[in-house]
C-alpha cells in the first residue's frame, strides 16, 4: 500500500519535493559558461568572410563579424593587436583568423578574440581587386583624355613617400643627377590600416596649397600584394583622379601594379623613373643651348659677309665724289664767265642805243630830259655792274669754301700727303697691327692706286710684309 504525499498539517496542502539541482546566479553561470567556452576552444583558426568592418572604434579596438553560408561569428581584436597587423582589413574578404574563443556576459554571446588575421588567399584579394577596378573603371576615373601632360621642368615638385626609406633618398640623387630642382615632402605611411587616408589627404593637401608645386610624385617602394594595399583604396584612387596637378605614381616595383597607377596622369615602374619622368638631363639642353647658338652665329656671319658683299658690289658702281662736283664746279664757271661778258655786252648795247636816241633829239626840254634819263640809266648800269660783280665774287667764296670742306673730308686728300690704308680680304679698314695674323691677304691704297700684299711672318719677329 502507498504512502500518501506530504502535506502542510496547517494548510492542508500537498507538499511538492524539491530537485536536487544546484542553483546559479546569472553571473556565475555566465563566467562558468565563459570558462567551459574557453577551456574547449582555447586556440582556433576560423575561415570565413568579413562583415561588418567599419575600422578601428575611436579606442583603438575593432569589432566585426566573421561569416559564411550557415553562420556568424563575433570578432573582436583589441588595440595593440590591431596595430601590429600586416593584412588590411576589407568588408566583404575572406581571411583565416587565428585566436581564442570566449564570450560576452552582458550580451550572452560568444565572440572570437583575433591575435593574427590573414586573407585566404592571394586570390581572395585579387578578386576584391578585380572588382574594385571594374567599378572604378566604370566611373571613368581612369580614362586617358582626363590624364594631364606632366610639366616640362617643373618649378616644385611635391612627393608622397615616407620621410624614413630609401624612396625619397633615390628620388632626390637621381633629380640632383639631372636637374636639380626644389622638392617639397609630405610624409605619410605607406603601410598599413592608416596610410590610405594619409596618402589621399596629402594629394588633396597639395592642390590646397596657395602656392602649389607643379607635379606630384606619389611613391613607395616594393612589396607584396598586401603591403601595397593601401594604393588600392579607393579613397587614394579618387584623390590622385581629382587632383588638379599632374600626378606620377611609382609605387613598387616594375612588375606590381595598384589601382592608382591607372587614375594618375602617368606610371613610373620604380621612384627613380619618376624622377626621371620629372625632369629633363641638364647637360643635354645644355649641349643643345650651345648647338642652337653657334648656329645662330655662323647664320649671323653669313648675312653680315653677305650684306658686305652686296655694299661692296653697289659702292662700285656709284662716282667718286669729285667726278660729281666737277662737272657742276665747271658749268658754274663757265655760266660765270658768261654773266660777265654778257652783262658788259647788254650795257654796250644799250649805250649805243641810248647815244643813237639822243642824237636825233633835240636840245630842248626833251633833250634834257633825255640827257638826265641817259645818266640816270648810267649810273643804274654801274650800279648793276656792281651788284653782279659783288654777288659773283660771293658765290665763287661760298664756292671755294665748300670745295675745300670737302677736300679736307675726302680721305684722299690724306693719301696725298704720303699715307695709306690697309684693308682685308672682305675690304674692311685693318685698324692695328694686332688684327693682322701671318699669311693673311691685305690691300694697301695710296693716292695712285692699290696693292696686294701677303703677312708672311710673326709680329714678335718685326715687319709683316
Amino acid at each position: 500500500m502507498a504512502e500518501p504525499p506530504p502535506f502542510d498539517p496547517e494548510t492542508g496542502e500537498i507538499i511538492e519535493p524539491r530537485p536536487n539541482l544546484a542553483e546559479y546566479s546569472v553571473s556565475a553561470l555566465s563566467h562558468a559558461l565563459k570558462r567551459t567556452l574557453e577551456d574547449t576552444f582555447g586556440h582556433v583558426r576560423v575561415r570565413g568572410e568579413i562583415s561588418g568592418y567599419r575600422g578601428a572604434h575611436s579606442s583603438g579596438h575593432a569589432y566585426f563579424a566573421i561569416k559564411d553560408e550557415g553562420a556568424k561569428l563575433d570578432a573582436v581584436i583589441w588595440r595593440g593587436t590591431f596595430g601590429r597587423l600586416s593584412a588590411v582589413l576589407q568588408e566583404g574578404l575572406e581571411v583565416i583568423a587565428t585566436g581564442r574563443i570566449t564570450s560576452y556576459p552582458g550580451k550572452s554571446s560568444y565572440q572570437i578574440i583575433i591575435e593574427s588575421i590573414e586573407p585566404a588567399g592571394v586570390g581572395a584579394l585579387m578578386a576584391l581587386l578585380a572588382e574594385r577596378r571594374k567599378k572604378l573603371a566604370a566611373e571613368g576615373l581612369f580614362d586617358a583624355a582626363r590624364k594631364r601632360p606632366l610639366p616640362y621642368l617643373p618649378r616644385l615638385i611635391g612627393v608622397v613617400t615616407s620621410p624614413t626609406g630609401a624612396v625619397i633618398r633615390d628620388i632626390l640623387h637621381r633629380l640632383k643627377d639631372r636637374f636639380p630642382r626644389p622638392v617639397l615632402v609630405w610624409p605619410v605611411r605607406v603601410q598599413g590600416d592608416s596610410a590610405a587616408a594619409e596618402v589621399a589627404a596629402a594629394i588633396r593637401g597639395f592642390n590646397a596649397m596657395a602656392t602649389p608645386p607643379d607635379l606630384i610624385i606619389v611613391a613607395r617602394g616594393g612589396g607584396s600584394l598586401e603591403d601595397l594595399w593601401a594604393f588600392n583604396e579607393e579613397v587614394v584612387v579618387r584623390a590622385a583622379a581629382e587632383s588638379r596637378i599632374p600626378l606620377i605614381a611609382a609605387i613598387g616595383h616594375e612588375t606590381d601594379t595598384t589601382l592608382i597607377d591607372h587614375a594618375a596622369d602617368h606610371r613610373a615602374p620604380t621612384p627613380t623613373a619618376a624622377a626621371e619622368k620629372a625632369v629633363p638631363v641638364r647637360a643635354d639642353l645644355l649641349a643643345e643651348l650651345a648647338q642652337l647658338a653657334a648656329r645662330h652665329q655662323r647664320s649671323f656671319s653669313r648675312t653680315m659677309d653677305e650684306r658686305r658683299m652686296r655694299i661692296r658690289s653697289a659702292a662700285r658702281a656709284l662716282p667718286r665724289p669729285d667726278d660729281i662736283l666737277a662737272l657742276a664746279r665747271q658749268r658754274l664757271d663757265m655760266a660765270s664767265g658768261r654773266l660777265v661778258h654778257g652783262l658788259a655786252a647788254n650795257l654796250s648795247v644799250h649805250r649805243l642805243r641810248l647815244a643813237r636816241t639822243t642824237g636825233r633829239l633835240s636840245l630842248g626840254p626833251i633833250g634834257q630830259r633825255v640827257a638826265d634819263q641817259h645818266r640816270h640809266l648810267t649810273e643804274q648800269g654801274e650800279r648793276a655792274e656792281r651788284a653782279m660783280a659783288h654777288l659773283i665774287g660771293r658765290r665763287r667764296h661760298r664756292l671755294a669754301a665748300e670745295v675745300k670742306l670737302f677736300a679736307s673730308l675726302n680721305y684722299t686728300s690724306v693719301l696725298a700727303r704720303g699715307y695709306a690704308i690697309v684693308r682685308d680680304a672682305r675690304g674692311a679698314p685693318v685698324r692695328s697691327a694686332a688684327a693682322v695674323k701671318p699669311g693673311q691677304t691685305l690691300e694697301i691704297e695710296w693716292a695712285d692706286g692699290r696693292v696686294g700684299v701677303h703677312a708672311n711672318r710673326d709680329r714678335d719677329q718685326g715687319s709683316l710684309f
